[in-house]
């Protein structure tokens, strides 16, 4: 049952619009990438947007973020973005690997896209190729670049840590986002799809990533935002630069308490939870038009915004990018 107190509460949409990605990182997407039967049965912009429409007819939505996958691989993705600005969601949003920005950026901006988290893991060259499978760095920081001149704000820099390959990059990571007036969020590794391998020996906790910034820089703690999932510090150097550092621990310092995130794959699946299992089929009440169909969506929703994690279990068997991560 939907009580008042629960529609009053702001909802955070994350839309997976595709499971395909450019990156192939080696804690969400192993080779082969995700088959192409799960890409063609994508949905399609007209019953993303329904999906959003139905959404906000009853609970207030604070933001919609666009993931994959890699968004950008999607075809016309200026197209859902003028849409979403366009049905008056208050904050559109994206998460990308800065690949495809470059050129894109400016025409995102323009189209009604507000902000941007960009997945920077390393500024190694070489670790950044090992990590993702031989991408380019340059490609990301050009991306970075393109979307401080396009005014996407603000630019939030993603760095998944991992023990071994780029924990002792943290104080080089957050004077990059100084110098270039990005914010820098340091995210734990989570136990899931091809991360569970190997996951005790290269996970990180957030209080020993704070252990590691602590005496580099001044930290100073930001008022909570019970709708982030990044606890938000000041960092300040001894030259006066300063940026937001922001720690995400799913794993070691849960957020579930008052979590109004939903997740939507590229198929149709709702999740309520990255570390539950279950999702709700939502593509064919999405292509079903009738009064029964748009109950069941809002039956679905609320269902979703109940299965939060239990016990502080991860038990996800799919890989991050199939569920939009």
């Amino acid at each position: 049952m939907v009580t008042r107190q629960d529609c009053d509460a702001p909802i955070s949409l994350r839309v997976s619009v595709t499971d395909r990605c450019d990156l192939q990182c080696s804690y969400c997407a192993p080779a082969p990438a995700s088959p192409a039967a799960a890409r063609e049965g994508a949905l399609s912009f007209d019953e993303i947007m329904r999906f959003v429409h139905m959404l906000r007819r009853r609970w207030p939505v604070a933001q919609v973020r666009l993931t994959g996958g890699e968004p950008l691989l999607r075809p016309g993705m200026e197209t859902l973005v003028t849409r979403l600005a366009a049905a008056g969601v208050p904050d559109v949003a994206l998460t990308t690997s800065g690949q495809q920005l470059a050129g894109r950026a400016q025409r995102l901006k323009d189209a009604g896209l507000h902000r941007v988290n960009i997945s920077l893991d390393t500024l190694d060259p070489v670790t950044f190729a090992a990590v993702t499978g031989g991408a380019s760095l340059s490609r990301t920081l050009e991306g970075v670049a393109a979307a401080l001149r396009a005014g996407l704000h603000p630019v939030k820099l993603n760095a998944v840590v991992l023990r071994g390959r780029n924990d002792h990059e943290i104080p080089g990571l957050i004077r990059f986002a100084m110098e270039h007036g990005c914010q820098m969020r340091f995210l734990e590794l989570m136990p899931i799809g091809a991360a569970g391998a190997g996951f005790e020996e290269r996970f990180v906790p957030a209080a020993e990533i704070r252990s590691r910034i602590d005496g580099r820089f001044s930290m100073t703690e930001l008022p909570v935002d019970p709708r982030s999932t990044s606890r938000n510090f000041e960092a300040r150097d001894g030259r006066g630069r300063s940026a937001v550092v922001g720690l995400i621990s799913p794993y070691s310092e849960p957020f579930c308490s008052g979590c109004r995130r939903l997740r939507l794959t590229s198929v149709g699946l709702l999740f309520g939870c990255l570390a539950r299992q279950e999702g709700i089929p939502l593509a064919p009440l999405l292509r079903n038009g009738s009064r029964q169909g748009c109950e069941a969506l809002l039956e679905a929703v609320d269902q979703a915004l109940r299965m939060k994690r239990e016990n502080h279990q991860f038990s996800q068997p799919r890989q991050m990018l199939e569920i939009g991560g």
